[in-house]
């Protein structure tokens, strides 16, 4: 979390909407790496 909030920093997006899509970002790449995962079983 400290790193992400720090790369927005960087990037120049306030915190308080960083903590806002935070939790989009992450539910987009966790179904992201299991679409990976299963397909790379086969």
């Amino acid at each position: 979390m400290t790193a992400a909030l720090a790369l927005g920093d960087a990037l120049g997006v306030p915190p308080l909407a960083m903590a806002e899509l935070l939790p989009v970002i992450e539910a987009v790449m966790v179904a992201k790496l299991n679409e990976q995962m299963v397909h790379s079983d086969g």
